[in-house]
């Protein structure tokens, strides 16, 4: 008779994907992981199939609780430039209130797998189009509300802006200073001027 799993499987899920967002893949333990988690090995396998799927569940994870929460305020009714200039200066202080500078799981997964792991870069790319595509309706929003000129490729600001928010994360692990990465942030909006 198979023993009953005394584990809520979301709450070790969560735990994992902190683990995997503090110290990377490579550098997890599957030890480390079952320590985190509170559960056994056998447990880790028999749930999650091993390593590599439970960090696979665990970029999903991060993608439900982290990406929408972050990207509904660009997504929601009549969110328009303020969203996005907000979208900037919220990452900037959050940044700075992570004392661990872990980062953007999935920025942090871009750079350390997604050359070799083609999964992993199949759910990243999903991923950063998913944030692209929200800052697209926003860049939308203002153009039509005229808060933006109607001269931008709005498809290629919402690339750029991706695409600079994805340093800025890289950049806020290395120097959290507010004032540096504030700056950095205005230099980058002031392109929606």
């Amino acid at each position: 008779m198979a023993r009953h799993k005394e584990f809520d499987r979301e709450d070790v899920l969560k735990k994992a994907m902190e683990t995997f967002w503090c110290y990377g893949y490579k550098a997890t333990s599957v030890q480390e992981l079952v320590e985190s988690m509170g559960i056994n090995r056998g447990s880790l396998y028999d749930t999650f199939g091993g390593k590599s799927s439970l960090f696979q569940a665990a970029l999903a994870q991060y993608e439900e609780i982290v990406v929408k929460k972050t990207i509904a305020h660009l997504e929601a009714p009549g969110a328009a430039k303020v969203a996005i200039v907000n979208y900037f200066y919220n990452l900037i202080d959050h940044a700075v209130a992570d004392a661990q500078r872990k980062g953007c799981l999935v920025t942090n997964s871009a750079v350390e797998l997604c050359s070799h792991d083609p999964d992993t870069a199949t759910r990243i790319v999903a991923n950063l189009h998913r944030v692209e595509n929200a800052l697209k309706k926003a860049l939308v929003r203002a153009q039509e509300k005229g808060e933006i000129s109607s001269k931008h490729d709005l498809t290629a600001l919402a690339s750029f802006l991706t695409c600079t928010l994805q340093g800025l994360q890289v950049i806020s692990k290395v120097n959290p200073d507010p004032e540096v990465l504030r700056k950095i942030a205005e230099i980058v909006l002031s392109v929606l001027e």
